[in-house]
């Protein structure tokens, strides 16, 4: 038998340094992201021209969120996430960009007053949940409904604190939500109050205060009922093989 390394394997050395580099991701996130303002995270299409209405709704909320004393958070990259960086940055607010490398560079927007890098997207969208008091979705693709989807099962499963969640685009997210009350709500595979743990609208100035109000709400309340773990989630209950299991019967 060769006694050769196989080149597809990794070896014990770089899979331990992988780790020290995912915890320096998390390490200066976590050490930056801590000292801003409450902040909103802004999803979208990287692909959305200047031109496009919702690059333009983008921009106009990134200005109204700042105003009201709140800083933007995005993906850092051009199109609705440059919209939100611009309106942040120019109305003279916090515009934060958690940026991404990409096997095709990312080319980050020049709006941004606080720029992050990151090589792992699960550590970026730790940054994106733990530090937003609201969520802002306009239309895009994968990552736009990766991230939306994510967030909606943090919050439906009680791992995070409930936040809003504002769906802007009227005419691109109904029929997603009409989809998901047909198939997901039709076969059981949600409740009816999950439809609810988010808000659709076209109203820029009215997504901007309902996550104000929401805001001032839950801090009114007290802060964050019940402990929460360092990564800003509850740790919840522990898993437990159920008695009536026959793992439990076999040996194993």
């Amino acid at each position: 038998m060769s006694d050769s390394t196989d080149a597809s394997m990794p070896n014990s050395c770089e899979e331990t340094w992988r780790v020290f580099r995912i915890m320096a991701e998390f390490v200066e996130g976590f050490e930056t992201l801590a000292r801003r303002p409450p902040c909103v995270s802004v999803f979208g299409s990287a692909r959305t021209p200047e031109h496009d209405r919702y690059y333009k709704m983008a921009e106009a909320l990134g200005r109204e969120l700042v105003h009201r004393g709140f800083g933007v958070i995005t993906g850092g990259g051009p199109g609705i996430m440059e919209a939100a960086n611009k309106g942040a940055f120019e109305g003279g607010g916090e515009s934060i960009g958690l940026n991404i490398f990409l096997p095709k560079e990312q080319r980050a927007n020049p709006y941004q007053t606080v720029s992050l890098d990151f090589r792992y997207f699960f550590c970026r969208k730790v940054m994106f949940v733990k530090y937003a008091v609201g969520l802002v979705c306009f239309p895009g693709g994968f990552g736009t409904l990766d991230e939306f989807f994510e967030s909606m099962t943090l919050i439906q499963t009680q791992k995070i604190e409930r936040f809003p969640v504002v769906l802007l685009g009227r005419d691109y997210w109904q029929s997603l939500l009409d989809w998901a009350r047909r198939h997901l709500l039709g076969n059981g595979y949600i409740s009816d109050l999950d439809l609810d743990l988010c808000t659709i609208t076209d109203d820029v100035p009215g997504a901007a205060d309902h996550i104000v109000e929401s805001h001032h709400a839950r801090e009114k309340a007290g802060a964050t009922r019940g402990l929460m773990t360092a990564e800003g989630t509850h740790p919840g209950c522990r898993p437990r093989i159920a008695p009536t299991s026959p793992l439990l019967n076999d040996g194993r």
